[in-house]
């Protein structure tokens, strides 16, 4: 009878595991305003400036792992890969490009 008991829980053991939800292990998506927030932190003074240029990350479609990335203070005291910015290829080319429109679509918005 112990042994059927024993085998009984080891076996219902990964269908329990497997019961639950993912999204609260999920950390919550980073947003534009997370974005704005964390450029305002970092340095820069204008709240439009800030607000214009989230925007534009997040319309380049950066993952959210690159968004994460953008926003961590990872690279704050250290240099960054300036091939790939600390995160994926794609995400890399998406920031340059969302960079680049920073400065003709967001300067001068206060």
């Amino acid at each position: 009878m112990r042994i059927f008991l024993v085998t009984a829980a080891i076996v219902a053991l990964p269908m329990l595991s497997a019961c639950g939800s993912d999204t609260e292990a999920d950390p919550a998506p980073v947003t534009a305003a997370d974005i704005s927030r964390s450029l305002q932190d970092k340095g820069l003074p204008s709240k439009g400036l800030a607000d214009c240029a989230a925007e534009l990350y997040v319309a380049e479609g950066i993952s959210q792992a690159g968004l994460r990335t953008l926003i961590s203070d990872e690279y704050d005291n250290k240099a960054v890969d300036q091939e790939t910015l600390g995160m994926s290829k794609e995400d890399a080319d998406r920031a340059r490009a969302a960079a680049a429109k920073i400065g003709t679509e967001c300067v001068g918005k206060s």
